[in-house]
């Protein structure tokens, strides 16, 4: 038998080291030659590391979270004849193709996606534990049932608080969020003594992998620029209409959501406020005013934020943004995007839809130098040339360098949005 020392090539120019981000194997298992043995991430890309002999793990460099410098030992393997020594740091590792997020942080590698939780169709929620006795004339009435029916959405929430299903009194053939609702009426103070006595256990969990490079790059930009946020209201009521009928006659074309149309806005926009569409070295102390609108998209994954680039926003119409967005989310959330959809933008435009709250203060994406965050729409009362209406609002949060953009540049920006925004009309003519 021999050890064999699998040694952390040169896996990039300029690289010095990497991180840990996935273990595929531990000391004691038998792997084959070709087997992943761990995912490595640097600056530019996340790498599969794959053992060039077969044999037995007997040692490995350390835990998921460690940076490992180039050139140490990453695993050390017992094999039955000495692998040719030519192997060890010639061997490249598979890469997964470079690509890094806009934000600075990386694509979630295989064994994060692997980690993710199981979902409610995958696996329902384990039962929960009986709750405490219900009245003797209660359960005369309402014996207990040895199976129930229930989605994994209201059997996680029974679950949470500490409600038995099979004592749940049901007003159809499946328990519903309103029959907790009636249980919780009935069983309040029980329930929620219950509740209070056995609350969730602590979790820590290591940041690592992308969450690490997100944290990382916000803490860097807030260090690095000097951010001021304007929000202004926009009355949607006209592009709503004009959306909702443009969805009835859309044939094959995607859904349209409002992000398209305001896409389109903010492209019109800088436009004529080249200041925004920018990019800053800070290093050079140089501003780049960019010609074209490569629109950087913000995109939540199960790992974390990703920002997906649309390039040339400005020559798309709006159907065409509606398949690329659909296109791009997609590709960010399964780890198919190229690093060119993931890198470039000039300016960012993040939404949570419905969710958005009403105001935000977003982080500028370095290099870049602005950066609007959508937030969502409300219906509101609002007085019109002397008559009360009700009207549909939403506000627009824009945070800028201040370095770069100044307070006036920003607020004219915003007021050109008004004239595209509350005017469909002129917003979707060539």
């Amino acid at each position: 038998m021999a050890r064999y020392e699998f040694k952390l090539p040169d896996i990039g120019e300029g690289i010095a080291e990497a991180e840990i981000v996935a273990w595929h194997v531990k000391v004691g298992d038998e792997i084959a030659e070709d087997q992943q043995i761990a995912d490595m991430m640097t600056d530019k890309a996340t790498v599969e590391m794959e053992s060039p002999v077969a044999g037995k793990v007997i040692e490995l460099a350390g835990e998921v979270g460690d940076q490992v410098p180039i050139g140490s030992v990453l695993a050390v393997i017992e094999t039955e004849a000495a692998a040719p020594a030519e192997e060890a740091p010639a061997t490249v590792p598979k890469s997964k193709e470079e690509r890094p997020l806009a934000d600075g942080a990386e694509k979630p590698t295989r064994a994060q996606q692997k980690e993710l939780p199981i979902t409610a169709v995958e696996k329902e929620p384990a039962e929960p534990a009986p709750a405490p006795r219900v009245e003797p004339e209660v359960a005369e009435k309402e014996p207990a049932r040895t199976h129930v029916l229930a989605s994994p959405a209201v059997r996680a929430r029974a679950r949470d608080l500490g409600i038995d299903l099979a004592q749940v009194k049901i007003a159809s053939d499946r328990i519903r969020h309103s029959d907790l609702d009636a249980y919780l009426l009935y069983h309040g103070g029980t329930v929620s003594a219950r509740s209070a006595a056995a609350p969730r256990k602590d979790e820590t969990i290591k940041v690592v992998g992308l969450r690490r490079k997100i944290a990382e790059n916000m803490a860097e930009a807030n260090r690095r620029i000097q951010h001021f946020t304007l929000v202004e209201e926009y009355d949607v009521t006209a592009l709503e209409d004009a959306r909702q009928m443009m969805n009835r006659d859309r044939g094959a074309n995607p859904k349209l959501t409002l992000l398209p149309f305001l896409i389109t806005a903010l492209s019109r926009g800088l436009a004529e406020w080249p200041m925004l569409n920018a990019t800053f070295d800070d290093e050079a102390m140089v501003v780049t005013r960019h010609g074209s609108v490569q629109m950087g998209v913000a995109t939540q994954t199960p790992n974390g934020l990703m920002v997906a680039t649309i390039s040339d926003a400005q020559s798309r119409s709006v159907w065409e943004l509606a398949s690329e967005i659909l296109r791009l989310a997609d590709a960010a959330r399964s780890g198919e995007a190229t690093r060119d959809e993931l890198t470039g933008a000039t300016f960012t435009v993040s939404s949570l839809g419905p969710m958005g709250g009403v105001t935000s203060t977003p982080v500028v994406n370095p290099p870049q130098v602005a950066i609007v965050a959508v937030n969502k729409i409300e219906e509101k009362l609002v007085p019109i040339d002397g008559e009360i209406e009700v009207r549909k609002r939403m506000n627009l949060s824009l945070s800028c360098d201040h370095r770069v953009v100044d307070g006036w540049d920003a607020a004219s920006f915003m007021q050109t949005l008004t004239g595209y925004i509350e005017n469909p009309l002129r917003l979707l003519s060539a």
